[in-house]
């Protein structure tokens, strides 16, 4: 299995930006080829060190890692990518990687 893993940095109107995600992102970004599942914190995303500056944390599940790089070159997921200017203006980073049970 491999995921993406998108961490949301605080916006400036958190509750117009849980209405967005919500209504728009999610519906867009479950149009990327290859998604398997798609997960979303709830509540207040925690860090151990410290107070998390984080609002929200999405993730997205494939196949593999090529898998991910399909979805991100496909036209939906240049759609998903060319939205996140339009709500996530605390930042986002994205990460992806193949994953391993141990």
């Amino acid at each position: 299995m491999a995921r993406l893993v998108a961490l949301y940095g605080t916006p400036k109107d958190p509750a117009a930006f849980d209405r967005y995600y919500a209504a728009t992102h999610i519906p867009l970004a479950k149009q990327v080829p290859g998604l398997r599942r798609y997960s979303v914190s709830r509540g207040p995303v925690a860090s151990a060190a410290a107070a998390s500056d984080l609002h929200l944390v999405a993730t997205l599940y494939f196949d593999t890692l090529p898998d991910i790089q399909a979805a991100l070159a496909s036209p939906e997921g240049q759609a998903a990518a060319a939205d996140l200017a339009n709500f996530a203006d605390g930042g986002v980073d994205l990460v992806f990687f193949d994953d391993e049970d141990v």
